[in-house]
């Protein structure tokens, strides 16, 4: 009897482990900052990279957030997972390889209105030939689901 209550109790310890995980998701934080400092809503409102200000910034989910204005700001603040990188803001391209690589700021696309950050404008390139498909396997090798 004993053995089997020592079995439940671990059987119920490990199904609680994925859950408590999935609560702290990792941002690639380089330089003190996700993404390197840039402004992670100005991808969409302004459609193109724009460096933040240090000054105008939030922490969400482990990193620090710059922003290039207030309005930016409140828009993330507003909904960060709106605006927030895929893949923790790690390369999506790498993700779709089985492992975790740097990001360029100016290496990116949004695809149905999501952020993918890649290594470089060389790699962009090369993910650019199968987007649809490198999306898919990335979201397979993604150890952790960041929007659960």
């Amino acid at each position: 009897m004993l053995s089997r209550r020592l079995f439940l109790a671990g059987f119920a310890a490990l199904g609680f482990a994925p859950a408590i995980q999935a609560e702290s998701p990792i941002f690639y934080a380089s330089q003190g900052a996700a993404i390197n400092g840039y402004d992670t809503v100005a991808y969409f409102s302004s459609g193109e990279p724009v460096i933040g200000a240090p000054d105008i910034a939030v922490m969400w989910k482990g990193a620090v957030w710059h922003f290039a204005t207030q309005e930016n700001r409140a828009a993330f603040e507003a909904n960060p997972r709106a605006y927030a990188p895929q893949f923790g803001g790690y390369c999506a391209y790498a993700m779709g390889m089985g492992y975790i690589s740097t990001t360029d700021p100016l290496a990116w696309q949004i695809i149905d209105g999501k952020l993918y950050l890649i290594h470089s404008q060389g790699v962009e390139r090369m993910w650019s030939r199968d987007v649809a498909g490198n999306i898919s396997r990335a979201e397979v090798n993604w150890p952790t689901p960041l929007f659960d």
